[in-house]
């Protein structure tokens, strides 16, 4: 128990520290997982720690991760993603493989050796993809989608290559069996399957039964077994059914040979339209943050730094070949299926690394003699630092492609032929509406927005758009900025909306700026800039649902909207003095002065504001 303990505390404690780091940095908490592991490795090989069957145990957030993913698709929307599945993912696949095993064979390795070698640096880290994509905000993007379709195929296409890999048997390897019997039982092997002693007809119906198994647990059995459970209403109940219906999904995927993340997959699609949907998403989510923790921290510590040291020039090598082949196969793919110029390079880029299949594929290899352990090694070596190489390549676009892109390298900005008193930095959910009133009234606008495929279907309805982005200088003046009366900044991004509203605020004191804010704590920041004209694009939806809320509860519309008046005076009334204390350098969660009055108007105004309601519940009875 106190090994146990000893090795649970260091990783927890390398992770706590590296990651916020990590973060602050702008590495990506991937990084910072990836270094907290080579920081302890020492410490782990010390404490005779079997790293690979830490792996192994880590791998599962891999599973549990694609199961939170399949949560989100509807079973519509993944019939309709096929195309993508067989053209990208399929395309991708080949395409790396013939090539990857093209400069195997040029090296001077076997045919055999050289499929497999094709096969195992082929495929990509569903792990670190979707992991970075989602803090980042990108999967729902088209290179995201697109990402995700590739992925989503590598993972079937582990089955076809277990079942290939032992047909590329080198016999003078088999010679060697007492070398390589320690990769073969190792911690990534295969394992024992239903299927594998059985005839190929038989494997594949056995194979299809457990698919069809899922689709019909998912369908037909989780209703009445969580209603059943949450009858007794035991949150931590709920939690352990959760993770016995994935854990024993997994079970019986791997119990055919099939991916065990795959199945999970298909077993959250099938969910997908779930009323317990949410339930399991909150349910499996921090288990899954903290198995995908621990297998990048598994992976930092199990690279080989004195095999490194020796080889540096082969793993250099090859690292530097996969990530090349894969990019220009990646480009060349993103091009025919017709991807815009920056999702090709987030796609491009972000499917650039081997993946956690490759440790299985390695090990599956070398038990049936087609690596030999040296080769193993090496492999291993390169499959990691690929990975570890991962978020700098993200970092690589944040920087440096996005942001060109953004500017305009997408396409050119249009020519502005007008010049009115109003200028919308957006046409989007709230921006699209705000010109809509305005021209209802009579007053023109100048529209402003960087979606070039919503600009096109606006302008089918009538509106007119300009393509170009509302934060560059030069369109806002062709714009005509400078005898504008108001600017309304309409913007999604966090960041762009700063950006527009200080660079307006400075240059053009006599603007009328009007600003959508994302939440209460960007209204302080966006006071801190001089604005005053601020709106929370939530808060206005909120105060209907509450006035709803109110007649739902019995109140007459007088009541409700008196009551909602009442909430959104005293709401407001002390958001002037709190923004004033707000400090751009600390978050204002930390903010103590800041807080303190928060809490002493919370306590001033809340008793008062319980009077004023309970006077307008008693004027309407």
């Amino acid at each position: 128990m106190t090994d146990f303990l000893v090795i649970a505390f260091t990783i927890l404690v390398a992770g706590v520290i590296a990651v916020p780091i990590a973060s602050r940095l702008g590495l990506g908490s991937v990084l910072g997982y990836l270094l907290a592991g080579m920081a302890i490795s020492p410490l782990l090989i010390a404490m005779n720690v079997n790293i690979e069957q830490l792996q192994v145990f880590a791998e599962f957030g891999v599973v549990m991760m694609l199961f939170l993913v399949g949560l989100e698709l509807e079973p519509k929307k993944l019939w309709a993603m096929r195309g993508r599945l067989l053209g990208l993912g399929g395309g991708q696949v080949l395409l790396t493989l013939l090539a990857l095993a093209a400069i195997a064979m040029f090296d001077g390795q076997p045919w055999q050796t050289a499929l497999g070698i094709g096969m195992v640096l082929s495929l990509s880290s569903t792990a670190i993809i979707i992991q970075t994509l989602s803090e980042k905000g990108l999967l729902k993007s088209e290179g995201g989608e697109a990402s995700f379709s590739v992925l989503l195929f590598q993972d079937v296409a582990v089955i076809p290559f277990l079942a290939i890999i032992p047909l590329l048997a080198i016999p003078e390897l088999a010679a060697a069996t007492s070398q390589i019997a320690g990769h073969g039982d190792g911690a990534h092997g295969a394992g024992w399957t239903v299927t594998q002693n059985m005839p190929a007809w038989l494997a594949g119906i056995v194979t299809l039964a457990a698919v069809a198994a899922v689709a019909v647990i998912g369908n037909y059995l989780t209703r009445p077994i969580f209603r059943f459970i949450a009858s007794a209403q035991l949150r931590e109940l709920f939690t352990a059914a959760g993770l016995v219906f994935v854990i024993g999904i997994a079970l019986m995927m791997t119990f055919v040979g099939l991916s065990p993340a795959l199945g999970t997959f298909l077993a959250g699609v099938v969910l997908a339209n779930s009323e317990y949907r949410h339930e399991l998403e909150s349910d499996v989510a921090p288990f899954k943050g903290l198995l995908l923790g621990l297998f990048f921290v598994t992976v930092g510590a199990g690279i080989d730094f004195g095999l490194a040291a020796e080889k540096y020039d082969e793993v250099l090598f090859w690292a530097a070949i996969v990530i090349a082949v894969k990019v220009l196969v990646l480009l060349g793919i993103a091009s025919i299926a017709g991807l815009r110029r920056q999702s090709r390079w987030l796609f491009s880029l972000s499917l650039a690394q081997a993946g956690e299949f490759a440790f299985v594929l390695i090990a599956f290899a070398v038990a049936n003699f087609v690596f030999d352990s040296e080769l193993a090694d090496l492999l291993l070596l390169v499959v990691a630092l690929t990975m570890l190489v991962t978020p700098l390549l993200f970092i690589i676009y944040d920087k440096f492609i996005a942001p060109a892109f953004s500017k305009g390298g997408e396409r050119e900005a249009d020519f502005i032929d007008e010049d009115n008193s109003v200028i919308i930095a957006g046409r989007g959910r709230v921006g699209g509406i705000v010109d809509r009133m305005l021209q209802s009234a009579g007053f023109a606008t100048t529209v402003i927005d960087y979606d070039s495929s919503h600009l096109e279907a606006v302008r089918k309805l009538g509106y007119r758009t300009y393509f170009g982005d509302a934060t560059r200088p030069d369109l806002l003046h062709a714009a005509g900025i400078e005898n504008a009366k108001l600017l309304v900044v309409a913007l999604d991004e966090r960041e762009q909306i700063d950006k527009l509203v200080k660079y307006a605020i400075k240059n053009f004191p006599h603007l009328h700026i009007t600003a959508r804010a994302v939440d209460r704590g960007h209204v302080y920041e966006l006071w801190s800039y001089g604005c005053r004209d601020i709106i929370r694009e939530t808060y206005d939806a909120s105060l209907r649902i509450g006035r709803s809320a109110f007649e739902a509860l019995g109140m007459d519309r007088q009541q409700a909207v008196a009551m909602t008046e009442a909430f959104e005076e005293m709401d407001r009334s002390s958001m002037q003095e709190v923004a004033e204390l707000y400090d751009a350098d600390i978050p204002w969660s930390e903010n103590e002065p800041m807080l303190e009055m928060m809490k002493g108007f919370k306590a001033k105004w809340d008793p008062i504001l319980r009077e004023q309601m309970d006077e307008i519940i008693k004027r309407g009875r």
